[in-house]
This record gives structure tokens, C-alpha cells and sequence, in this order.
């Protein structure tokens, strides 16, 4: 059976997630409505700078989903985690309606419970069973084991688009850039956002960060790492780089933001999950 995989736009950018079929999100700044679809994140960024008000955005409406699925019968769907958006939820709205007009068709929804670069490599776990021919029950469990077990952690140039967006107060944000901390966050195993350790110093939090990876118990040798910078790819090398001199991973790959991902972790934004 052929199998169609949909993906909401926090879903990141490399040679291997080109392909997949997006259903944007809309970021709101300024009253001016963008849809995150063949965005230039150049100019997504300088608007983010140039605001002093909330950057908000606003996902998919259960239509936008139905437009995508009703092109094929069979359908798989990763999501942004549904602690952070209401994605997940809009999708779900839509498979019901998606079963009453095609009722022979099959659609099922995983809450990837992370975002950027984990939502990233869930979708390409999907897309990987889909190509290797396993069936529906199989591709479930698969990615379901594979969901439990996967890891997110980032680090932020800047603490700003979270004040923006509600996310920490103003004043921590102030305090941490005079005192120069830096957040090391992450998921907590169930889709929502932790502080993780906080590093006094950049470079002092990414030594912390590649550390870090050693106290979750990985089976290197089997596990892809992926890395989602907003416009810092040298720094993005540099940390694989590092992350190579210490661990052996299947692999590392590097994922450019998509406008999402740009929106909550910001220029020189990074990323990781494995």
C-alpha cells in the first residue's frame, strides 16, 4: 500500500525533508499575517528585530490538512507536540471530517512531542519506513518506540523572542543577557519545554551542551543526530564537529530553520536532537 507523509511547518530544512508534503503555520508580526511556506528567513528575521511587540503564531486551520490528504487515500502525519501548539489538535478536528467525505481512506496523526529539529527527524524516520514498504501497524510502532526515546535540546543567541512571546518576563530576559547566561532547555519527555542548566558564558554552554549528550543513554552507533541552526551554519559545523570528536553517531545532519523554528529560537538559534 502507498503511503502519503504530511508535515506542519516546524519541520526543518535539508536535502532529505525537501520532498515532504507542508501544512503552514501563519506567524502574525505586526499585524501583518506570513505563512511559513517558501519563506526568506533573512527577512523573517529582520521583522522579528524590528518589532517590539508579541511575535505570534497561529496554526493550521483542520482544512489546510484536508487539502493535503484528499490528493492521496493513505496518509501519515507528524506534528509539532501538541504541549506546544494546537497542531496536533487541528489535525486531528480534520480526520474525522477527512473520514466522513472518504471513508475508505486511512489517516493517522503522531504528536511528535518536540518540535524543530526532533520533529524533523521523526518525519524522516516516517518517510524511511514508508520507502523500506512496512505496513501501517508496523510504521506506528516504530515511530511510536522511536518517539519515546528521541531527545531535544537547544540553546539561544538571545532570551528576546522569548519575552516576546510570553514565554520568560522581560526582566529575566534582561538580567540573563547583562549576567550573561545562557539557558541550556529542552523537552521533558512529554512535549513540554524545561530549563535544563543554566551556563554562565557561550562558549561554556555549548561545551556543557556537547557533555551533556553522555548522561542519556544512546546507542551511538544506531542514532542520527541532527542539528537546526536560524542562520549560524558555522557555528552549526563547529558544534557537529565537536559532537563527532566524542561520540560515534550513525550520523549528523544539519538542518536549516524553517519559519517556525526561527520564530522561537531566533537568530543563532540552535538546535539538537537525537
Amino acid at each position: 500500500m502507498n503511503y502519503n507523509l504530511i508535515v506542519d511547518s516546524c519541520v526543518d530544512f535539508n536535502e532529505d525533508t525537501q520532498d515532504i508534503g507542508r501544512v503552514p503555520f501563519r506567524i502574525l508580526i505586526d499585524e501583518e499575517e506570513i505563512i511559513d511556506e517558501n519563506l526568506n528567513i533573512h527577512n523573517l528575521i529582520a521583522k522579528m528585530k524590528n518589532t517590539k511587540n508579541q511575535i505570534k503564531t497561529a496554526c493550521a486551520p483542520p482544512e489546510d490538512f484536508i487539502n493535503k490528504w484528499k490528493e492521496h487515500k493513505n496518509n501519515f502525519v507528524v506534528t509539532i507536540s501538541s504541549q506546544l501548539s494546537g497542531s496536533y489538535n487541528s489535525a486531528m478536528v480534520a480526520v474525522e471530517s477527512f473520514k466522513e467525505k472518504f471513508p475508505n481512506s486511512f489517516v493517522h496523526i503522531f504528536d511528535s512531542k518536540t518540535a524543530a529539529t526532533g520533529e524533523t527527524l521523526i518525519a524522516m524516520k516516517v518517510k524511511q519506513l514508508i520507502e523500506e514498504n512496512f505496513n501501517a501497524s508496523e510504521i506506528i510502532e516504530q515511530t511510536n518506540k522511536y518517539i519515546s526515546k528521541l531527545r531535544t535540546i537547544f540553546i539561544l543567541e538571545s532570551l528576546d523572542n522569548l519575552a516576546k512571546n510570553g514565554r520568560i518576563s522581560n526582566l529575566k530576559a534582561i538580567l540573563g543577557s547583562m549576567l550573561h547566561i545562557v539557558p541550556i532547555m529542552g523537552e521533558d519527555g512529554e512535549g513540554r519545554i524545561e530549563l535544563k542548566e543554566s551556563v554562565r558564558g557561550r562558549k561554556r554552554a555549548f561545551a556543557r551542551l556537547v557533555d551533556m549528550i553522555a548522561e542519556y543513554n544512546v546507542d551511538f552507533e544506531n542514532t542520527v543526530l541532527g542539528i537546526t541552526h536560524v542562520n549560524c551554519l558555522e557555528k552549526a559545523e563547529k558544534l557537529r564537529d565537536d559532537i563527532k570528536a566524542k561520540y560515534p553517531f550513525k550520523d549528523i545532519k544539519i538542518f536549516n530553520s524553517s519559519g517556525l523554528s526561527t520564530v522561537y529560537a531566533d537568530d543563532g538559534g540552535i538546535v539538537i536532537a537525537f
